[in-house]
């Protein structure tokens, strides 16, 4: 048994947890934006979907003790492998080139362990601000999501830090993406060039999306 789990602390086996937990945390926040996106059809619209996620869900505290759990097994896999790459090559090199094609290597993939170390701070800020922060009860019942979102995003320092977090995730997903699947193995001369740029696509969709909402209630939502 214990040899079965050792694989994963090869660094092949860090690969793949890392592309497997990467995955699972992407999919997270497809759903996790989509949600999001609701905002833009009102109060009711948006508070009503936040009843039937928080208290319509009997699972949610178990999805959210396994995301707690996967986010944080990314996170130690992603650094120690960070780690162990830094002390396999003591010597830095003097200066980094564009390795060129068929090169993937790219800014996005030489912060990637940079972008996910401000991602967890901002986690951890996101989490505070609207998960353990005074609520407001909303009268068809659960909290008023929508009002809570709106006054957090008032500040414009607020909202700043928002939009470059989102620029951050457009990094780290930039690369992250395709790197995933092919740390699980779908890496093929005819579809790897297409993963690549779908994974970009998805990027930048995902993070302007989050930056379109960010921007919309601060501009917007949150002075009506």
């Amino acid at each position: 048994m214990s040899s079965r789990f050792g694989v994963f602390s090869s660094s092949v086996g860090t690969k793949i947890l890392i592309g497997v937990t990467g995955v699972a945390l992407f999919l997270y926040l497809v759903i996790h934006i989509a949600g999001n996106l609701i905002v833009f059809l009102g109060p009711a619209a948006f508070n009503r979907y936040a009843f039937v996620m928080e208290y319509g869900n009997p699972l949610l505290p178990v999805i959210e003790i396994g995301l707690l759990l996967i986010f944080l097994l990314h996170v130690y896999k992603a650094v120690t492998m960070f780690l162990a790459n830094q002390q396999a090559r003591p010597v830095a090199y003097v200066k980094k080139k564009y390795a060129g094609k068929p090169s993937r290597k790219s800014f996005a993939s030489s912060t990637m362990i940079f972008s996910g170390l401000w991602l967890l701070f901002f986690i951890i800020i996101h989490v505070k601000a609207f998960r353990f922060s005074p609520e407001y009860p909303w009268p068809a019942g659960g909290r008023d999501l929508y009002r809570q979102e709106m006054e957090n995003f008032v500040s414009p320092l607020t909202a700043g830090f928002y939009v470059l977090s989102m620029v951050v995730v457009g990094s780290h997903l930039w690369h992250g993406i395709a790197s995933a699947f092919q740390s699980m193995g779908a890496d093929h001369p005819k579809w790897t060039p297409r993963l690549l740029t779908t994974g970009k696509v998805i990027a930048v969709l995902m993070a302007g999306g989050f930056i379109v909402i960010a921007l919309w209630a601060h501009f917007v939502g949150a002075r009506t």
